[in-house]
């Protein structure tokens, strides 16, 4: 996607053969690239969130791997890198997926054969997620058109939750993708961007990527949302999803719950976008079998901004001593999601659903 006019993809492997990421920490008031060069840089950015969504996990710990593989291609190596970037963040399973893709390239591979092997299937990676983003955006687009028809080409209203933009992703993002093609399209969208406490990802991530795109949008406080669904502000939610269970269950950012329940008591279709890498066919209950990231105390007991001198810090809001509990994701049932957006079509909140667009899983 562009910042203002100039296309960006959210890691790369440069010229000079350097893999480099949008250090998102930083977001939305300075754009800083940086430079991954050893396992432990790649497992910083990923625990200490440079890079976060499932999609951008997977391929950033791809290239992890292969920058390891030129320090140290051994089985022990090899071994000791799945470890030690699967232990950075334990809900998304596009991490796992993309340590097992690599694991099972490279371990029959001689030494000397695997570095090359590991760069070239995390670049391809990269590019079938930035593909698979393309057509999840061409199936929700359908949904926005249909919408918009209705409405006799007025504004279709949008609702979201957390990131899950190009940031989250390597391009165009899950639940951002319909939206900016619904945009290219000349269709009038309009984005409402839940902020999305604690780590305010939405305010400062997906704002800033409609900002920079040029798309309509307003910041609102993530318990606004109902009080707008209520008013018919409304047309439709489309959020995005850490695991999928092989059941239709989605884990995303905490809070996602509360605007399904909202979206079903007011009659507001609720859409989770997500590419197939995402779904975990191993589990079924995911309120039960999905382990949910418990992150630090301070994530919600202080919020990053910029300062009034200008320099970007954190401002403490609570309390001396107030403890703080900060789970990161909550699970949507099945039940209260309209349908999976996936790069083959949407498909029902089902495992018969799901199951009829990727039998080979099923």
């Amino acid at each position: 996607m562009k910042i203002d006019g100039t296309h960006y993809r959210s890691i790369w492997r440069d010229g000079d053969g350097t893999v480099k990421i949008i250090d998102q920490r930083w977001l939305p008031h300075e754009l800083r690239i940086v430079s991954l060069e050893s396992r432990t840089a790649f497992a910083d950015a990923i625990r200490d969130m440079w890079v976060r969504g499932a999609p951008l996990i997977g391929a950033t710990a791809a290239y992890g791997v292969a920058v390891q593989m030129v320090a140290d291609p051994s089985d022990d190596a090899l071994t000791e890198t799945w470890r030690v970037l699967h232990e950075t963040r334990p809900t998304a399973i596009n991490l796992r997926w993309a340590l097992d893709e690599m694991d099972r390239l490279l371990r029959p591979l001689p030494l000397e054969a695997r570095a090359g092997a590991a760069f070239a299937r995390a670049a391809e990676i990269c590019d079938e997620d930035v593909e698979t983003n393309r057509r999840i955006g061409q199936h929700g687009l359908e949904i926005i058109r249909a919408i918009a028809a209705k409405k006799g080409g007025g504004r279709v209203n949008v609702l979201t939750h957390c990131n899950a933009g190009w940031l989250a992703t390597v391009d165009w993002g899950t639940a951002t993708s319909p939206i900016y093609h619904a945009a290219e399209a000349g269709i009038d969208v309009h984005v409402f961007v839940d902020e999305t406490r604690p780590r305010n990802q939405g305010a400062q991530l997906t704002a800033w990527e409609m900002n920079h795109h040029g798309v309509s949008h307003d910041l609102i406080v993530d318990n606004a949302g109902g009080h707008l669904m209520q008013h018919g502000e409304v047309d439709l939610c489309i959020v995005g999803t850490d695991r999928t269970t092989a059941q239709g269950d989605v884990c995303n950012k905490i809070g996602t719950y509360l605007k399904a329940l909202a979206a079903q008591a007011n009659g507001v279709p609720f859409y989770v976008a997500l590419p197939s890498p995402t779904i975990d066919w191993t589990v079924t209950d995911g309120v039960r079998e999905i382990p949910i990231e418990e992150r630090a105390q301070d994530e919600v007991t202080r919020v990053q901004g910029r300062l009034p001198d200008g320099k970007i810090g954190w401002v403490q809001i609570s309390p001396d001593g107030t403890p703080a509990r900060n789970p990161a994701f909550d699970v949507t049932p099945a039940a209260l999601v309209t349908g999976l957006i996936t790069e083959r079509g949407v498909a029902q909140a089902s495992a018969a659903g799901l199951a009829a667009l990727f039998p080979e899983k099923a």
